[in-house]
């Protein structure tokens, strides 16, 4: 992105909007800095679909109010439906670009941080190394968001020029975003063996918010910024259990909670809670619990 050039717009025209209103500064050196606000109305039939070409750079989202819209996959394909919440944000490495759908109207802070500009930053901080950053999805952020608030209050005014407060507040951004959203294995230069608490809490999350759908792993390692074979390797050391075993427990624990209201059938109960069909759910919940499904459920009210 260029200060000088036609590219300061160019969020603003990734998400539809050429004119969305931008600020923009250099903090450190020559590494620029963007913040853009995003205000989109939804309408259904509106394909929705946002790209953000392949940059190296990351993108954060502040949520200004709640929104509701799933990631698009590189073959094309989409997650689940997620909501963010008001004050929450989303931040993204775009090595591979982005692509989301929205589902809702949007409106947001939408900023564009090279990697060079958190380079500048740790190379003036002492106490700040330079470090990776991870995918953080829906995450409330108290500090961003007040921060944003300082941010909103200069587009509603007259200034023609971003103010200077504009340079201390995107080095307080990018700060804060790598003390507290570097990548757990590169600090202190030693490689952790277990997924952050965060990592670990975004993973499961997802899968319970799915539990009736086949999620592809590969989407629940992108809500950990990992890649599906390291995501599954440090799922397993943080928890004693690969996703699949996780998640098989976590449905046969809905299951049970399902069966206790017999206005559910077995079929009804192994769909909602993802299995093929009643057949599958009855092999894997005897196979855990010892009897099957209408066994225990009969059991329960004797």
């Amino acid at each position: 992105m260029d200060l000088n050039g036609q590219d300061i717009a160019s969020v603003g025209i990734c998400f539809g909007i050429p004119d969305a209103p931008c600020l923009a500064t250099v903090p450190v050196k020559s590494a620029p800095f963007s913040v853009t606000r995003i205000d989109r109305d939804f309408m259904r039939g509106d394909e929705g679909r946002i790209r953000l070409p392949a940059a190296t750079a990351y993108f954060l989202m502040l949520y200004l109010e709640d929104a509701l819209h799933c990631d698009v996959m590189p073959d094309g394909s989409c997650t689940a439906i997620r909501h963010y919440e008001r004050g929450s944000l989303c931040l993204v490495d775009l090595c591979g670009g982005a692509s989301i759908e929205l589902h809702s109207e949007l409106h947001a802070l939408a900023f564009m941080l090279p990697q060079a500009l958190f380079d500048e930053i740790a190379d003036y901080s002492s106490t700040t190394r330079r470090r990776r950053l991870r995918c953080r999805r829906g995450e409330l952020d108290s500090v961003i968001s007040n921060l944003g608030v300082a941010l909103l209050a200069m587009f509603e005014g007259e200034t023609v020029s971003p103010p200077a407060l504009l340079q201390y507040l995107a080095t307080a951004i990018c700060a804060h975003l790598l003390q507290d959203y570097s990548d757990a294995a590169l600090r202190n230069g030693i490689s952790e063996s277990a997924l952050s608490s965060w990592q670990e809490k975004a993973a499961k999350d997802l899968m319970l918010e799915n539990l009736a759908e086949d999620l592809p792993l590969s989407a629940i390692a992108e809500a950990t910024g990992l890649s599906t074979g390291h995501f599954a390797q440090e799922f397993k050391k943080a928890t004693g259990s690969t996703p699949h075993q996780w998640l098989t427990l976590q449905r046969i624990e809905q299951a049970k909670h399902l069966l206790r209201n017999e206005v559910y059938s077995l079929r009804d109960v192994a769909g909602l809670c993802g299995f093929t069909d009643q057949s599958h759910f009855t092999k894997v919940f005897s196979r855990s619990t010892g009897m099957t499904p209408a066994v225990w459920r009969k059991a329960i009210y004797h």
